[in-house]
Formats: C-alpha cells, sequence, structure tokens
C-alpha cells in the first residue's frame, strides 16, 4: 500500500505520522531517529515486498558518504527494532532476507487522518455521518448564540477576562510544582544522548558527548551523577524512565539530543523528575564547535541551579581545546569503551599532536597504556613507563583534572609500588571529584594493598553506588581479598541474577566457591563462566575433567591449557603463580612469584590478600618478596 500521499501508518499499537516522522506506542511517544524514520517508511510503503539493502543505501546514504554501509544499516535496522521491541530471531514487523534485505510483515493501515493529540490510532477518524452531525450541531450553535441578550454577552466576556487572569496564577503553580520536584532530585543519570545526525559514523560524537556532560555534572558534590559506563547499558533502549531510574538509584533522569553540522553543534536537554516522571526543566543549546566546553558548562550550571546544588564550576573552561583535538578525544574514549586500548591510545595520541596541552588526552593515553598491561596483553615494561610518563604530563598541564591523579595512583600502584603516594594521588582524585567512581574503585584497590580490608570493601561500596552496572563483579572481589567468602558468595549470587550474561561475576563466584571448599558449585561456574565468553571447548573440557578426577583434575587441566598459551603468547608469571598455588604446589608458585616480582607484575600489589598465597606466607622467600616491594606486612 503506498503512502507517500498518507498521513498516518498505524500497525498494532504503534501510530506512525509520516509528515512529523513521530512514532507513538499506545499514545506514548517512541523517540526515534531520522534514519531509523526512513527505514520505517519505505519498509511501510511496500508493506510484504522485499526493500533490498541496495534500494535502502541509495536512500540513506549519499554517494560521497564515507561509512561502514553494511555496519551502519544494521546497526540502522537494530535500532528501528529496538522502536518497535522487535527481534531478528523472531520478527513481529521487520523480516530480515539473508544478505538481500528486508520486509514488513505486520498488517498495516494508511489514511489521510493525522495522529491525535493522544496519539491512540483512529482516535482522528471522523466518519461522514459523524461530520454532518457536527455541521448541524455547529449551526444550531451558532443560531443559538445570536439569540443571547446582551447580558449573557457580558457574562461571556467577563469570564474570559477571569479566565485570563487566572493563567498566570496556573502557570506560576505549575512552576511551582515543577521547582518542588527539582529539589527533590538529589541523584542523577545522564542517558545517552541520541544522535540527531542519523549517521552511524558520528555515534561516537554523542557518546562522547554523555561522557563529557557526566563528567561536569559529577564534579557538583551535592549531585551523585551515575556514571557513564553504567547508563550507556541504556542506549538504544526504550524503557519507562521510572523503571531505569529505580535500576539506577536515582531520583532524576536528563535525557536529549546532539548533532553538528559543519562547524556548528546543537543539544536539548530535558529533566525528569523519576518518581513522578515529570518533566520539570528542558532546553536548547547552539554553540559553535570550538566552544563545546562552554555549552557543557552552561548545561551543568543550569541543572545544578534547578536542584538547588551549589557549584563552584566554571562558565568557560580556563583553556581552549581545538575542536579537531576534542573529536580526536572523543573518538579516543569511543575506542577506550570498547577495550580497544590500543585505539584509544592512536586518537588520543593524536589529540596531543593537535594540541600538547590538552591534560585529559594526556591522562587518557596514560589508562590504555595502564590497561594493557593490567589486563596482561603486554609485559609491564612494555607499557607502564609510557603510562608514568602521560600521567605526570597530564597532572603539570592541569592539576584540577581528577582523571589526571587517578591515572597516577594506577601507576604508583601497579608499578612503581609507591603505596604512599599512590594512596595519596588517589584521594586527591576523590576529592576533585567525588563522583568519579574510578577513582573509588581505585582507592579500594590501593586501600587492597595497605591490608585495610574493611575500608577497601567500603570503598568499593561507594563506587558502586556510583556505577551500578559498571563492575557488578567488584564488591564481590573485594570480599573474596578480604577472605569474607560467605559474604562474597552472596554479593556475586545476587549480581549474577541481575546480570545473568556477566562472565566475570561467575568468574569470581567459582573462585569464592572453591575458597569456601565447595568444589562442585566452583566446578558449575567455573564452566558456566567460559561458556558466557564464547570459551565452549574449555567448558566441554572443565566438565570432562571434573568428571575424569574432581576439581583437582579442573586445576590442572587450567595449568595445562596457561602453559601452552605460554609457548605462543605473553603470559604474566603471576597467573601460573596463582594456578599452581591453588593446586599448593609450592616451589612452583614461589618460583612464579619471583618470575612475577621480576617482571612487575601490576597485580602483585595485592600479592597478601591474594587467598592462592595464604599457604607459602610462612616460608621466608615469600616474605622476602613482599619485605623487597615495600608492602605492609599483613601476616
Amino acid at each position: 500500500m503506498n503512502t507517500t500521499t498518507k498521513r498516518t501508518a498505524v500497525f498494532g499499537p504503534y501510530t506512525l505520522d509520516l509528515r512529523s516522522a513521530e512514532l507513538r506506542k499506545f499514545g506514548t511517544k517512541v523517540k526515534m531517529g531520522e534514519q531509523t524514520f526512513q527505514i520505517l517508511r519505505m519498509l511501510l510503503e511496500s508493506p510484504g515486498e522485499l526493500v533490498s539493502r541496495d534500494e535502502l543505501r541509495a536512500k540513506l546514504w549519499a554517494e560521497d558518504t564515507f561509512v561502514d554501509f553494511d555496519h551502519g544499516l544494521n546497526s540502522a535496522v537494530q535500532r528501528l527494532r529496538d522502536c518497535l521491541s522487535d527481534s531478528a530471531e523472531s520478527p513481529q514487523w521487520i523480516e530480515t532476507v539473508p544478505r538481500r534485505g528486508y520486509r514488513f510483515v505486520g498488517q498495516v493501515e494508511c489514511s489521510e487522518a493525522g495522529s491525535s493529540s493522544d496519539g491512540l490510532p483512529g482516535s482522528s477518524i471522523v466518519s461522514p455521518g459523524a461530520q454532518a452531525d457536527e455541521n448541524a450541531e455547529a449551526a444550531q450553535a451558532q443560531e443559538s448564540t445570536k439569540a443571547l441578550g446582551r447580558p449573557s454577552v457580558l457574562f461571556v466576556v467577563v469570564a474570559l477576562v477571569f479566565l485570563l487572569a487566572a493563567f498566570p496564577a496556573v502557570n506560576q503553580i505549575r512552576k511551582a510544582r515543577s521547582a518542588k520536584r527539582a529539589q527533590l532530585i538529589r541523584s542523577l543519570a545522564v542517558l545517552p544522548l541520541d544522535n540527531l545526525s542519523g549517521n552511524p559514523a558520528e555515534e561516537y560524537f554523542a557518546d562522547g558527548m554523555t561522557d563529557e556532560v557526566i563528567t561536569m555534572l559529577a564534579k557538583n558534590p551535592a549531585l551523585r551523577v551515575t556514571s557513564r559506563t553504567s547508563v550507556m547499558q541504556y542506549k538504544g533502549v526504550h524503557r519507562p524512565l521510572p523503571e531505569i531510574a529505580a535500576e539506577l538509584g536515582v531520583d532524576g533522569i536528563l535525557e536529549g539530543s546532539v548533532g553538528r553540522l559543519g562547524s556548528r553543534v546543537h543539544m536539548t536537554a530535558q529533566l525528569i523528575h523519576a518518581a513522578s516522571d515529570t518533566h520539570v526543566w528542558a532546553e536548547s543549546f547552539d554553540r559553535d564547535l570550538s566552544d563545546v566546553g562552554s555549552l557543557q558548562s552552561e548545561l551543568a550550571e543550569a541543572i545544578a541551579k534547578q536542584v538547588g546544588a551549589a557549584t563552584s564550576i566554571a562558565s568557560k573552561p580556563e583553556k581552549e581545546v581545538k575542536p579537531e583535538a576534542h573529536d580526536a578525544y572523543l573518538r579516543g574514549r569511543y575506542q577506550w569503551f570498547l577495550y580497544d586500548y590500543d585505539g584509544s591510545g592512536r586518537y588520543f595520541q593524536k589529540a596531543i599532536e593537535l594540541q600538547p596541552d590538552y591534560a585529559a588526552a594526556w591522562s587518557g593515553l596514560a589508562d590504555s597504556y595502564s590497561a594493557t598491561a593490567a589486563m596482561g596483553w603486554a609485559t609491564p615494561a612494555a607499557t607502564m613507563p609510557q603510562a608514568e610518563a602521560a600521567a605526570r604530563k597530564a597532572i603539570e598541564l592541569d592539576g584540577s583534572v581528577a582523571e589526571a591523579h587517578n591515572s597516577m595512583a594506577a601507576v604508583d600502584l601497579f608499578y612503581r609500588w609507591d603505596w604512599e603516594d599512590a594512596e595519596r594521588e588517589s584521594t586527591r582524585a576523590i576529592e576533585l571529584n567525588p563522583n568519579l567512581g574510578e577513582a573509588r574503585h581505585m582507592h579500594s584497590l590501593v586501600l587492597t594493598a595497605l591490608n585495610r580490608m574493611d575500608e577497601a570493601v567500603q570503598e568499593e561500596r561507594k563506587a558502586a553506588e556510583l556505577d551500578p552496572l559498571t563492575r557488578p563483579w567488584a564488591v564481590g572481589w573485594a570480599l573474596i581479598k578480604a577472605h569474607q567468602y560467605d559474604a562474597a558468595i552472596a554479593e556475586l549470587r545476587v549480581r549474577s541474577g541481575a546480570q545473568p550474561n556477566d562472565g566475570f561475576v561467575h568468574s569470581l563466584l567459582w573462585e569464592a566457591y572453591f575458597y569456601r571448599g565447595k568444589e562442585k558449585e566452583a566446578e558449575q561456574e567455573l564452566a558456566g563462566a567460559l561458556r558466557r565468553i564464547g570459551q565452549q571447548k574449555f567448558a566441554d573440557e572443565a566438565d570432562q575433567a571434573y568428571r575424569r578426577g574432581g576439581f583437582q583434575s579442573v586445576l590442572e587441566s587450567r595449568l595445562n591449557q596457561h602453559k601452552l598459551n605460554a609457548a605462543k603468547n605473553f603470559v604474566s608469571a603471576l597467573l601460573l603463580a596463582e594456578d599452581y598455588g591453588r593446586l599448593k604446589r609450592k616451589e612452583e608458585t614461589i618460583h612464579y612469584l619471583e618470575r612475577a616480582y621480576d617482571e612487575r607484575a601490576p597485580f602483585m600489589a595485592h600479592i597478601q590478600s591474594n587467598p592462592d598465597f595464604d599457604f607459602v606466607h610462612p616460608d621466608p622467600r615469600y616474605r622476602a618478596i613482599v619485605s623487597k616491594m615495600g608492602l605492609p606486612t599483613a601476616h
């Protein structure tokens, strides 16, 4: 059914206004970008018929647009499915024809009528008979009006005057109610900003701006702001805001959109009181690309004013950042959150080349180097000296950047083994930004190295409040290091129920069960963790080893796998020391601990709290390692 001359398309609970590009579900507006709308429009023009990928490409991407078309189209169609609560596996509306295109498979009705104010299908359609009745009633009303005497007309005029006079009062009441709701907001989540361009290649810009708005708002000590990593899990997800707020534990939601055209940036934002799901403030901003920093500051000031929170955020950044350098920085952060540390490092380096005094870019570069070593993807000697140099440069350029001090704390903890300076730097990062979840997490890691385990657990809980979805495993990890295995199991079981597909939660759960002596449960969690990260082969091997010789056989199988890998790739000596430690093979454990010391393996910082090494604590060779590292003795 051709829709080019129609006004609305109705299918299931959805109504699409083809002129305003507004989609509603049961009357509630569903966010949809321009590109998503165009795809849906093309599919609705030929329901039941194939719309080829080439047709979509010709319609949506200009010939001179340089973008990964396959990735872009797949992402756009997935966003459309998200809008329609549809799935590729069991399509209700959008069916994929492999390698060819897509078709709309639902029943759709199109009409000239526009969407009604409530957006319900068919509510604006009037039958000819009803229209005739309305015309008759209108004529009768007109005759009745003529019959009214002057007193009646005067009464109407007076009533209108009173109504007009009441409008300002009503408006003031509404403003007062909004202000009262705003005052109740003491915690906030900034949902991922919509990409106004509709171009998937610009997603990094929208995500980067989201990150920077969060960072700016988080500098306000009177407002708890949820981390970027937690809120990004709601990107493209259309769910009731009160439901999202409850999951994140916040009072308010800030949502909006951002896009750039040439050298201009346009941003919209609205503040929602979550409990009542009511709008309390909205604003739009237009700035030059070179003035993005002031836009973020202005937004943060406006939000602080709305919620009655004092703020010391400067309205103008001290240093202007070149648009090209800022763009490279945003791309670097985008890759960072994809765990592409090599890619992020290249973009941060590019930002530095474009603007050598860009402190945030230096901090990002330091983090890219540190993370590569901490993940065990490179030797510490290959990356940590560069991390240290970059972190020092960031602090030298701008000592007010909390992330820079956090970067330095990581270097002190994982490489320099300067425990006093690590605590000083992590504490300074928290002072500069109490809402920085990364700083709370780093401080917990420092406290663990200092054997202050109760404080470490408490600090990790604070990090979890700020980042409820970022590291669901972290509190459990801290409890394991504190040797509180029952508490760790309880914590991780709750987390696994909320996020059942998080492989690392299950990895720590199997360790907690193992340390508690529950080997059957440990094996089940280990195999489950391996399957969740796509290692079906190793999961099957673990199952077979357990049946063959119990959990001891499982541990030996893991050791052999790691040794085979070490013959081809870099494998940290600390990982092998842990394998031997779980098998209680003392000589090999000490040998690899000594190698890990020489290697300066990052997590040697936690050697004393690692349960795998409890049995070697009395050994003089172990004590010598602890002494050489300068760690405060725990045992």
